[in-house]
């Protein structure tokens, strides 16, 4: 009974998810929802301001503090860790739903691109970017990333084997496709507002603050494997010449070991 109510408890937290997130992609797209990014009146610039600012403080912390493996371990002395990854998931995407719910909007242009094919090129980068996040999910483990490979393990007693250092196709050129294809997503946009602005800054210095984490929790994890790896990709921005060599890592002595003599 305990299994079956794991994966259902999992499963309306992905479900959750799933529709938030295509909530918000509209929302930062403005396409037509309720509520986009611009749309609504505008009221004071000072309340919209303090008010967005808070949204995004929200959703940083929370997303940030609950993904760090020193609260998972105190966390999972409360909630059983086969729904860790559900209750993160959960609470972070109310976090999100928060912030597209109360979000106050800042109407003022910053730029507005007119012509009809760099629209069209712009549009296109937008869903390129949503594109490489959700491929990017998938080439790692999109069901142990939102915590439904663990409630389905925990119900049929399966065992999930020890993280091991990979890096599929995308992740040999760039270290983040991911955040890569959030940044994209947040940042083509035709008409760029000041609300759109001050979100696209506040989520991209999130993003560079996560990764900074991320990469210490990776190093810890996988030592002189993740600093090769991190020596030879670039971090956002793909760069032709630079890939990542599984065979030449592997020939390498450990990373501050003296040269044989």
């Amino acid at each position: 009974m305990g299994g079956i109510l794991a994966v259902l408890y999992g499963a309306a937290a992905y479900a959750f998810f799933l529709v938030t997130f295509a909530y918000a992609i509209a929302f930062v797209g403005n396409i037509i929802v309720p509520k986009t990014i611009d749309s609504g009146t505008p009221g004071l610039l000072v309340e919209a301001l303090v008010v967005n600012t808070i949204l995004l403080g929200i959703f940083a912390v929370q997303h940030s503090v609950m993904a760090r493996q020193g609260f998972k371990r105190v966390w999972t002395r409360i909630v059983p860790e086969p729904v860790e990854r559900s209750t993160f998931v959960l609470f972070s995407t109310a976090a999100l739903a928060l912030l597209l719910w109360q979000w106050r909007p800042i109407p003022d242009v910053v730029w507005s691109v007119e012509n009809p094919i760099a629209v069209a090129v712009i549009h296109g980068v937008f869903w390129l970017g949503w594109g490489v996040l959700l491929l990017s999910t998938f080439l790692l483990n999109h069901f142990e990333l939102f915590g439904l490979r663990q409630v389905i393990s925990r119900l049929m007693g399966w065992r999930i084997p020890a993280p091991q250092f990979r890096t599929p196709f995308l992740y040999k050129r760039i270290r983040h496709p991911l955040y890569f294809g959030f940044l994209l997503g947040f940042w083509a946009t035709p008409t760029m507002t000041m609300g759109h602005l001050l979100f696209s800054v506040a989520t991209t210095g999130y993003i560079l603050i996560g990764i900074f984490f991320e990469e210490r929790d990776l190093i810890n994890l996988f030592g002189d494997q993740y600093r090769r790896y991190r020596k030879q990709v670039s971090m956002l921005i793909p760069v032709p010449w630079r890939r990542y060599d599984e065979a030449e890592a592997e020939g390498h002595p450990p990373l501050g070991a003296k040269a044989p003599r």
